[in-house]
This record gives C-alpha cells, structure tokens and sequence, in this order.
C-alpha cells in the first residue's frame, strides 16, 4: 500500500503536477506513526531533493506536518509571536528576546534546536545554566507562557513528530539542503506553536549554511510564502553572518553576553540584532503601528530592567532556584561553570580589524569541546571565546584582540588558525551592517 502511495507521489512530482492532499495526508501520517519503510521514504525524500515541489505542495506538507503532533492553542488577542533563526556563531538573539517581548506584553512559546555543526544551539546556552530545565511538555509550555509570558523548550517527538523521522533520513540521504524540505522542517514547528507573527533570521555568509545571497533569498522567500500561508505573519530579515555575533561565542559565555544587554550594556552588534527582530514582531503583531516604535518599546525595556526581571521569571519557572537566578541576572560570571584556561591573542601588527572569520573560530571552539559532530556528542559549556576587539576598530601590534576559554590544551594548528582568523588593514573599512535584505 505504502508503495503505491510514494509511486503516485514521486510520479506527480517528476511530471510537476500537484501532489493530492489525501495521499500527503496519508504520507505524513503514515512517517508520524512509522508504518512507512524507511526506504520508501527515502525515495521520496529525494525525488524532492531532485525535482523541488511548489508553493502550494511546500504549504500542504508543512501543515501536515504541523498537524502530526500537538498544536498550541491561545485565546484572546493575537500577541503569540517567535522568531527563527537559521544558525550562526555567537547568535544569541533568542535568550534576549524572548524576554524582552515578554515584557511588552506579548507571548513567546518559542522551540529551540541544540547546535550541530559549527553552529551553537540556544538549547545547549540555557542548559549551561544550573537547574534550566529545557524539557517542557507543550501543555507546560502554554502554563508557562500564560504565567509569565514566554519559555524556550527543546524541541520534542509532541510537536510536529513527522519531522523527527524525515529529518533524520534527510541527514543520511544527502537531501538536508532541499529548500522545500527545509521550508516544511522549520516553518511546521512554529506554526505548532499556534503563532500569529514570526521573524525569519536567514544567515548569509562563509559562517553560514547559506553561503549567497541567492541561496538566502530562495530559502526566506520559500519559508515567508509558507508561513504566510499558514495565516502566520511572516518576514524573514537576511543577516549577515562571516563575522562572528558581539563579543562571547560559546554556549555558557553567550549567557553572561545575553545577560549583560538585559543589564542595559553589552555590544551593540547583539543588542541591535535583538531590537530588530524583536521590533519587527512588535509590528507584525499589530501591536506597535510602525517598526519604529516596536524598536523603541523593546530597547526601553532592555533599558529599565523589565527584559531582565522576565528572564529571571523564565529561570524560575523553568526550574532554576530564585536565588541562583537573582545571582546569574546580577553577577552572570559568578553563577556559570569557567573553563581551566584562559589564554590571550594578540595581533601581530597595527591598523584596523577589516575581518574575524566567524568560521574559523567556530570550527576551533568545536574542536575544543563547544560544539558537537554527532547529536550525542556532549558539549562543555564553558569552551568559548571573548571576541575584545570588532570590525573597523583600531588595533596595535601587540595588543589582545581574543580570549579563548579552554580546557584542552591549545594546540599549534589551533593557535595558527586563530591568529589567521583576523585580518588588519592600514585603513577603516565601509560601515558594517547586519542586515542585508528584508524579505516580505
């Protein structure tokens, strides 16, 4: 019976018709609940890959996938928002804003993936925190978010169960890079958590899984049009990602960086990433008239300490003791796990910073012990970096422009690779900017 089904499919794809509806029902219900062989999944995973589907197809899948687990149900008005990310080096955005939108009155049910690759995972970050418990049943989610606003919990077989499996075959088929696959694995997961507006970061650069403009722009279009779709909100903002995010890269030390900005400080390359994100949602969820405004409204509660006293409730709530709370909210440094060592680079001449390979950090820190190359690989929360200087500053021979965090001893090939990542020139480089494109 499964045969025939994938054979209709697979045929309706080479030949670019549309895929019934019925038989994609049946497809995903049949993933969800494993009664499909594995490879008859495969087969189709790839005709996919091979053939692309379109728009409507894109649309059909992801709302079947949506609607293959739990799907989080909100009354009142519509102020449930999140954002995406498609990974990068020292992206922090969602500890910061998930609660500085708490505190503007929206409500933020956010899922988050551990990291895999040269990319950190929020999950990995939050679990770096003493007590953070990420394991939250949907139900206890909507308690949670009802109770205070917002929570981040890892992604689970509850919501949209048909993405583990295709996820895991699409990792060993060589079809991860399929921009309706893609579309439909990211976009079912928010749209299960019942959002009215989301904020797309699509990454574009050599630290990124999109590497051109071209690849961001067919990804944020693919995934805009199906969120839309779904009658969710949707912009995806195009963001730069070859040089690495503020200042701390590492899944502990990207928590004192979070915390510092919820202090009102921290680098203004985080802290404007944040607004941005989060003031574009304010928009988007009709709650501020202009984007504007929404970015006011966020960097005012950044600002007054309200960001801050959200996160400390998302701690409690998701079981760290108030006590350690206050401290990490305070004194994050003193609360968190510091790696043995600590070692500073210096720059062998004088001038400007024109690049920090955002790349070739990540791939040491992974080496290190801060990232994973299989998912069960464990990580060490407290490997990392402290990034001291950024792009277009000045800098003098001699002087430390990175600290790593290790517990490994640093090897020749590490310290190579380190000082390679900076690049001085003899004047200031153009304005950097983050964002490169809005996609709507």
């Amino acid at each position: 019976m499964s045969e025939e089904l994938i054979d209709r499919m697979c045929d309706s794809i080479v030949q670019k018709n549309p895929i019934e509806k019925n038989d994609l029902s049946a497809f995903i219900k049949g993933v969800a609940e494993r009664h499909i062989p594995v490879s008859q999944i495969e087969k189709w995973l790839k005709s996919v890959h091979q053939h692309g589907i379109s728009v409507e197809d894109t649309t059909a899948l992801t709302e079947g996938m949506m609607n293959s687990g739990a799907v989080l149900n909100w009354q009142g008005t519509a102020n449930v928002v999140d954002k995406h990310s498609t990974g990068g080096v020292g992206d922090k955005m969602s500890l910061m804003l998930a609660p500085a939108l708490a505190a503007c009155g929206m409500r933020v049910p956010m899922l988050a993936g551990r990291g895999l690759g040269h990319t950190g995972g929020t999950i990995d970050k939050l679990e770096s925190i003493p007590g953070f418990n990420c394991d939250l049943t949907p139900h206890r989610m909507q308690e949670v978010v009802e109770e205070i606003g917002c929570c981040i919990a890892a992604q689970n077989d509850s919501i949209a169960p048909a993405d583990g499996l295709l996820y895991a075959i699409r990792d060993v088929t060589n079809t991860v890079d399929s921009i309706p696959l893609i579309t439909a694995s990211i976009v079912s997961k928010k749209a299960a958590e019942g959002l009215n507006a989301l904020v797309l970061d699509v990454k574009c650069g050599k630290a990124a899984f999109m590497k051109t403009m071209h690849e961001a722009k067919e990804l944020a279009e693919s995934m805009v049009r199906t969120a839309n779709g779904l009658g969710i909100r949707t912009v995806a903002q195009i963001t730069d990602m070859n040089q690495p995010i503020g200042s701390h890269i590492g899944n502990a030390l990207e928590v004192v960086e979070s915390i510092h900005v919820l202090q009102g400080k921290g680098t203004l390359d985080t802290r404007n990433l944040v607004v941005m994100q989060a003031g574009k949602l304010m928009q988007l969820s009709g709650h501020c008239a202009t984007f504007e405004e929404g970015k006011i409204r966020i960097e005012k509660v950044l600002d007054n300490g309200k960001a801050l006293e959200k996160f400390i409730d998302m701690c409690v709530a998701q079981g760290t003791p108030l006590g350690v709370a206050q401290q990490l909210a305070s004194e994050p440094e003193s609360v968190l796990s510091k790696a043995n060592k600590t070692t500073a680079i210096t720059s062998d001449s004088s001038g400007f910073i024109q690049d920090i390979d955002a790349m070739a950090l990540a791939e040491v820190a992974r080496e290190l012990g801060a990232g994973r190359f299989e998912l069960t690989d464990n990580v060490e929360h407290d490997v990392g970096f402290v990034v001291e200087r950024s792009i277009n500053q000045p800098i003098k021979q001699g002087q430390t422009w990175i600290h790593v965090h290790h517990n490994l001893p640093l090897s020749n090939a590490h310290l190579e690779k380190i000082r390679d990542a900076i690049t001085i020139s003899t004047t200031a480089g153009e304005h950097f900017t983050r964002l490169l494109v809005t996609v709507e």
